[in-house]
């Protein structure tokens, strides 16, 4: 550095000149124009993928089907830009978060089509089940009229379930009157008559049916679920 006053070289870092003791200024910065000809840019903040939120919110709404398509699709073209960025761009994390969430909701896609597949076969089975073991009651119950009608030939048939409860011919849990979701009832008894009716503790559209029987030991079947439509038309078991 050398002095405006008497022209003394000096070191660079010298405030004053050692010939004449003249201050010495420091070197300005240079100028904007200089550091945009040098090809230097000034540093920028990062900012965050808006593909890395957008996978997030998808992944938060992975219960509709194209969202989690959209987060998987979206987090994976988000980190490959975050990757090759250079740091100018932020988001990974979000983007992960999309991820996890939308291969989550890819996940219970094949549970839920199982579900929809097995349930409906579940019911379907239960309800025969239970239709299979109303006729297997209704048999029950006739066997027990038979035999009750002949230990009491001076009262004949019963309409009451406990008393067909005896030694010679037990009908077990039937005596309350219900039975694998069946109500059994036994009415229009007369000294040669009687009507054994099972119907479903709850009727639906497409449940289960009613089942009945008389002393003529035929058992009959109301798909409706109905007892009286069982007596007057239903129709015979094989």
């Amino acid at each position: 550095m050398f002095c405006p006053r008497c022209g003394q070289s000096n070191p660079e870092t010298s405030q004053f000149c050692f010939a004449c003791a003249q201050a010495l200024s420091p070197i300005p910065p240079p100028h904007p124009g200089v550091v945009a000809a040098t090809g230097a840019s000034p540093l920028m903040p990062p900012v965050t993928d808006k593909k890395a939120i957008a996978s997030l919110i998808c992944g938060l709404l992975s219960f509709i089907f194209p969202a989690t398509i959209a987060a998987i699709i979206l987090g994976h073209i988000s980190r490959s830009d975050i990757r090759k960025s250079g740091g100018r761009l932020t988001g990974a994390g979000l983007a992960m978060t999309g991820l996890v969430f939308g291969y989550l909701g890819v996940s219970v896609i094949p549970i839920l089509i199982i579900a929809a597949i097995a349930i409906p076969n579940l019911l379907r089975a239960r309800i025969a089940a239970n239709e299979a073991s109303a006729v297997a009651s209704i048999r029950t119950i006739n066997t027990a009229e038979i035999s009750y009608s002949l230990g009491h030939p001076d009262i004949g048939y019963t309409c009451s379930l406990p008393d067909l409860n005896s030694p010679s011919a037990s009908i077990g849990d039937l005596t309350s009157g219900e039975k694998h979701g069946y109500v059994f009832r036994v009415e229009a008894c007369t000294p040669k008559n009687y009507a054994i009716v099972a119907v479903p503790q709850v009727r639906e559209p497409l449940g289960p049916g009613a089942f009945c029987a008389k002393e003529d030991y035929v058992i009959r079947y109301d798909p409706n679920g109905s007892g009286e439509e069982c007596l007057a038309h239903g129709r015979e078991l094989q």
